[in-house]
This record gives structure tokens, sequence and C-alpha cells, in this order.
């Protein structure tokens, strides 16, 4: 069984995701849940609105992360400086030991198309959010909503490697690795081709 945190909520978290590894989400239900823990559905509910929002239940934590590095970072900081921020605090949860969860977690969504649009909005969300913690740092439109965005791509494309089968460094590094990345396409010149198919804009 997936480790977790001790305590109802997180029993009936790692019970769920194992039956929706091993049964499938479809077919997995919430009397079932609670009972591979000893648990009633009634405790389920007092937690979880239903079985989808087992996998989606942390998303206030998961945002507030991103805002709280934007909101520690340097006054004067730049656009760029605020999303390093932003993820460089939003990466500290995710240990090594939270990898597997993780793993398994994102299979369960990708097998899902209600899932996976759950997951998109949750991202959505995220970027908006992000975009306005940035405005309000006095970054203007349209860079406030060009680096929310990118951050968000950022941690996804980071996040994506770090659950990867063999990958053993940590969320932190593989998001400075592709922040670095994205940094580099920044100074590229606009070739007189880019600017006719409307790149420049």
């Amino acid at each position: 069984m997936v480790r977790w945190e001790p305590g109802a909520k997180g029993r009936l978290q790692a019970a769920a995701l194992d039956l929706y590894v091993s049964r499938g989400y479809e077919q997995t239900t919430v009397a079932e849940i609670a009972r591979s823990v000893g648990l009633t559905e009634r405790t389920f509910f007092r937690h979880f609105a239903d079985k989808r929002e087992v996998l989606f239940s942390d998303q206030d934590v998961f945002q507030q992360a991103f805002l709280d590095g934007i909101a520690a970072a340097a006054p004067d900081a730049s656009a760029l400086d605020l999303i390093a921020s932003a993820l460089a605090v939003s990466a500290q949860p995710f240990s090594d030991e939270r990898r597997r969860w993780s793993r398994q977690r994102q299979a369960v969504i990708v097998a899902n198309p209600a899932l996976q649009e759950r997951e998109l909005l949750k991202l959505a969300a995220l970027a908006s959010a992000v975009a306005d913690h940035i405005r309000d740092r006095g970054v203007p439109e349209p860079t406030a909503t060009l680096a929310a965005h990118s951050c968000v791509t950022v941690f996804g494309v980071a996040f994506t490697q770090w659950i990867a089968d063999g990958e053993t460094r940590s969320l932190t590094e593989l998001e400075n690795e592709a922040l670095a990345e994205l940094a580099r396409l920044a100074p590229t010149p606009v070739t007189s081709e880019q600017s006719s198919l409307g790149l420049s804009r």
C-alpha cells in the first residue's frame, strides 16, 4: 500500500489509489474504499465529496504553495524571478517518498478522460491565480499572463520527468533545468521568417 500521512483521510486516499490502480477507477466504489480500511461511507464523505476528489482534495494546498513562492520573492524580482520562486516553493512537498503516489495517481488520471478534464481545470485555475499574484507584484500584461502559463508549463514538464520510471532527480532539479531551457528561449532574436508567420506578435 502507498505510504501516506496517518489518519482517516490519508488512509482513505492510499486505499482509494490502490484500488484505482488494481481494479480501475470506474470499477471502484466508495463503499469498497471505505471498507478496505475499516471505515464507513459516512466517514469517507466527511473528507471527500466523491471518489474523484480523493485525487484532487489537496488542490488548494498545491496552489497556495505557488502563491507563497511569489510572495516570498524579492520586492524587485522580475517576472522570471517570480516564477522561479513559485516553482521552488511548490516543489518542496514533492519528496522522493511521494513520487510513487504521484506516479500512480497520474497513471489513473491518464486512463480516465473525465479525470484528465478535472486535472486540466486544476492547472487552468492555478495559472489564473498565479497570473493574478504576478500582476499584484506590478508586472503588466501580457507579461503576467505569459509568465503564469510558463510557470505551469515548467512545472508540468518537470513533473512528467519526475514521475518517469527510473528517474531519481528531485523535482527542484528538474524544474531548474526546465526553467533554464525557458530562459534560453527568451533572448532568441525573431527572424524575418518568424515575423512573416506572425510569431513575433
